[in-house]
């Protein structure tokens, strides 16, 4: 994939995803049933996953010119539950800006 944008938000929404998972149905599996088994699997998965974003976003920060606050706000939105969602709309439209010229600054 030559747009490292478009795979940071596959990968955003995929770890979102994974974290719906664990919060709403394996933890209430683990602490309401007994059932620990729930919260092993989707906690793995959602660590990989978790991992594997933080590498995509390190790869946007290098491969490109995103402002800290824009950095912040990706990694911080991957921490809360339904932000990641939320972000989609932005992170669609940074999707479609990766590669173009800024243009130049007035002095």
């Amino acid at each position: 994939m030559n747009n490292p944008v478009a795979l940071l938000r596959k990968v955003a929404l995929a770890e979102a995803v994974s974290y719906l998972i664990l919060l709403g149905i394996a933890m209430p599996l683990k602490y309401g049933w007994g059932m620990p088994r729930p919260v092993q699997v989707f906690g793995t998965i959602h660590g990989v996953l978790f991992l594997v974003f933080c590498t995509a976003l390190v790869r946007v920060v290098f491969g490109g010119r995103w402002p800290m606050s824009r950095i912040v706000a990706v990694f911080l939105a991957s921490l809360v539950p339904l932000v990641p969602f939320l972000m989609d709309r932005r992170m669609r439209a940074w999707v479609a800006q990766w590669g173009q010229v800024p243009a130049p600054t007035p002095r």
